[in-house]
């Protein structure tokens, strides 16, 4: 039997930043994971750039059935706790939008910053190392667990498996099983992050303008995100969308302005006064993609004259619904295209039943929870990597 002080099971992004807090404080690390690499969602994330992190991080860019739970961590180690130790390595990286922080060159860079401060911390990391059993040590605090490559003790053991998203980068439900195993309550989980898939008419529609993106804003559940939306060969994605997401529910309807910042009403009016003579196809030409306002002018919410009307026609009842038409356009997503493509899972353990300063379960000493695995969900834009580095050195100050 090998035995540790500190076994952490999943090498994502908690648990390589746990491994190399907890070893760099003398702890035995060793971190297990299933897959036959660690930091597969790093890799992938960003487009390859890995946006790493945000400038401006705080409690309510996260959501939680507490939403008190992620303060104490996020406090303790900010963005500029890890850019520190970004600086330390020398790494190459620029602000994209929105305060993110994105690699100038791969995301492979954040990974092996990781790998290096586990090697340095004398942190061991056993791939292709699945976890068949767990069971408490009596009447002594720990755990004996049957892996794949024999029995490991150790005293502390961190889950940091992750949600259920993107199962083929080995996603699975591992660390609600434990939770479950030891009495913790797990709240639901859902896809998140994700973009919607459309039915009917709306799908025809999103596919006619597959690859096409437009800044808008999108609202639900008394949030609203103003970025870019993607029509897709599903539905509908793109940074609103996938925001605009991890507030939705089934059965909610999702309002999209699709001219924000402007009032078209106001333009109208303006195109009338200036004595405009074109039509009010080749005027909101000006405004969005061509191929866009055709499509959306041909919709049945518009009478079917308006296409080639001149502005000077146009009737009070034609302008309402113009403007209802592109500031307000409503929907009701029948649904995601679910954890294939979510970039994170929303719910997980219930965290009330862990300490929001060491991470350990409240009822099982020595068994600590970090990241995705608990019921905290970041926005999109490098807050959930913030979690993840918050969450994996504050638990490994205690481990």
């Amino acid at each position: 039997m090998t035995e540790y002080d500190v076994v952490i099971i999943g090498g994502g992004a908690a648990g390589l930043m746990c491994a190399a807090t907890a070893g760099q404080r003398g702890r035995r690390v060793a971190v297990l994971d299933h897959a036959n690499k660690v930091g597969k969602k790093i890799l992938m994330s960003g487009g390859g750039r890995c946006n790493f992190t945000n400038y401006d991080v705080s409690p309510d860019n996260f959501i939680s059935r507490n939403p008190h739970f992620c303060i104490s961590a996020l406090r303790r180690y900010t963005p500029y706790d890890f850019l520190e130790l970004v600086h330390q390595y020398d790494l190459q990286y620029h602000e994209k939008t929105l305060g993110q922080l994105f690699c100038d060159h791969k995301s492979k860079d954040i990974l092996n910053i990781l790998l290096a401060e586990c090697d340095k911390a004398g942190a061991q990391i056993r791939t292709g190392c699945s976890v068949e059993a767990i069971e408490p040590l009596e009447p002594t605090p720990g755990f004996k667990l049957t892996t794949r490559e024999g029995l490991i003790q150790c005293q502390s053991l961190v889950i940091a498996t992750g949600g259920l998203s993107i199962p083929t980068m080995g996603a699975t439900g591992f660390g609600y099983e434990v939770a479950k195993q030891f009495g913790l309550p797990v709240t639901r989980t859902d896809a998140a992050l994700v973009p919607f898939t459309l039915g009917s008419r709306w799908l025809e529609i999103a596919q006619s303008l597959s690859g096409l993106s437009l800044r808008v804003t999108a609202e639900c559940g008394g949030q609203r995100f103003a970025e870019a939306l993607l029509f897709t060969h599903r539905g509908l994605s793109g940074p609103a969308i996938l925001q605009i997401s991890n507030y939705w529910k089934p059965g909610d309807t999702v309002t999209i302005d699709l001219l924000p910042g402007e009032s078209l009403e106001q333009r109208i009016e303006q195109w009338r006064r200036d004595g405009q003579k074109t039509s009010l196809k080749n005027r909101l030409a000006r405004l969005l993609p061509k191929r866009f306002v055709e499509t959306w002018l041909s919709l049945p919410m518009f009478p079917a004259s308006i296409h080639h009307k001149p502005l000077a026609e146009l009737s009070r009842k034609e302008i309402n619904a113009l403007c209802e038409g592109f500031h307000q356009w409503q929907l009701i997503p029948p649904g995601t295209e679910g954890y294939r493509t979510a970039e994170v899972t929303r719910g997980g353990i219930d965290t009330d039943a862990v300490s929001s300063k060491t991470f350990e379960a409240k009822t099982v000493p020595g068994l600590y929870f970090i990241g995705e695995v608990l019921d905290v969900t970041g926005w999109l834009g490098g807050y959930n990597f913030q979690w993840a580095w918050a969450s994996g050195y504050c638990a490994g100050q205690y481990v």
